[in-house]
């Protein structure tokens, strides 16, 4: 029998995703990681933007919903 495949995560994903800003809106400039949670639930109700920034913005809302923030810090 095969062992499960274990998933590792990206480090060059997580470190884009720690420093990239919002590029539009009210938060244009912030940091994703430091968007308010008020925002990002909003997001996700509304829908997310297409493409790259809207699966970064999902997995930032995920890491904030599971309080696991200080994993992206520097």
């Amino acid at each position: 029998m095969n062992e499960p495949e274990t998933l590792m995560p990206d480090p060059v994903y997580f470190s884009k995703l720690a420093q990239t800003r919002m590029p539009f809106g009210k938060y244009k400039n912030r940091l994703l990681i430091d968007l308010p949670e008020s925002y990002l639930i909003w997001l996700a109700r509304k829908g997310y933007p297409k493409g790259l920034l809207g699966v970064m913005l999902k997995d930032v809302y995920e890491i904030k919903l599971n309080g696991l923030e200080g994993f992206l810090s520097a």
